[in-house]
């Protein structure tokens, strides 16, 4: 495992220049069969959930300037809801109001981002500890169907595996069956969303998340504590470490070609 870049003051951020890519401009797409007759408050429910993917699917990039109206033409929203979403997004970290030049989009910061990961560990450690001494073992039974199958037969889409990483740890903290530790690991996994995607945006990456995780979760069911937590550690720590490798260019690279929803 290649050892951890140095850690960032707790001030360093990463921010992008706005896009000038006409393509930025495009309308965002909307949400399957929407109900004939929404109210205000779904309306900006569905903005919020769109926008919000928008920032994690980088197509709108940190950093990145917009306005109201703009985002409600892309939408195809009225600036209501667009406007009640974005605060609750402000209210969340995720974007920045300037009352003279509209929004953007919060920049990376590090300090924070690396904060979560440590807390993650803590965390799913915890559950690991808790499932070991748990008896019976909670069953663990749809886990062993994703990632304890013959290579060929890994999934390779790298959206698709993001999501199943996020399961995986998610699944090992649930079946721990602290329900206030679940959430808390639920509002860690959201806090590191964003940067955790570009982890899957290499080949070598998914092959060693099935790897890890195939080694994880055989530990956790002979109920051997120590081993799966020190692999864990690693396993984290190598998704930590790929955080600082972050650059403009990387991002610019991940955002897709056709930028709607």
């Amino acid at each position: 495992m290649k050892p951890l870049a140095k850690k960032a003051t707790p001030t360093a951020k990463l921010a992008v220049k706005p896009a000038t890519n006409p393509a930025a401009k495009a309308p965002l797409r909307p949400p399957a069969n929407p109900p004939v007759d929404q109210r205000q408050a779904t309306r900006a429910e569905s903005a919020y959930r769109r926008i919000k993917a928008a920032i994690f699917d980088f197509v709108l990039l940190p950093g990145e300037g917009f306005t109201e109206s703009d985002l409600a033409l892309r939408l195809g929203m009225s600036r209501t809801p667009v406007r009640e979403a974005l605060f609750r997004l402000e209210l969340e970290g995720y974007v920045n109001v300037a009352f003279r030049s509209g929004w953007s989009v919060a920049p990376f910061d590090f300090h924070k981002l690396e904060e979560l990961y440590d807390l993650r560990v803590v965390l799913e450690c915890t559950a690991v500890d808790r499932l070991c001494a748990t008896e019976p073992m909670p069953d663990l039974g749809a886990l062993k169907a994703i990632w304890l199958v013959p290579e060929v037969e890994r999934k390779t889409d790298t959206a698709e595996v993001a999501g199943l990483d996020e399961a995986f740890h998610a699944s090992l903290v649930s079946a721990a069956g602290n329900h206030q530790m679940a959430r808390v690991h639920a509002d860690v996994t959201d806090g590191i969303r964003i940067v955790r995607r570009l982890d899957f945006t290499q080949p070598p990456r998914i092959t060693a998340t099935y790897d890890e995780h195939a080694k994880i979760l055989r530990a956790v069911l002979a109920r051997r504590a120590e081993p799966a937590k020190l692999l864990l550690r690693s396993h984290i720590e190598a998704s930590k470490a790929e955080v600082r490798k972050i650059t403009i260019h990387k991002l610019h690279s991940a955002r897709p070609a056709a930028t709607e929803l």
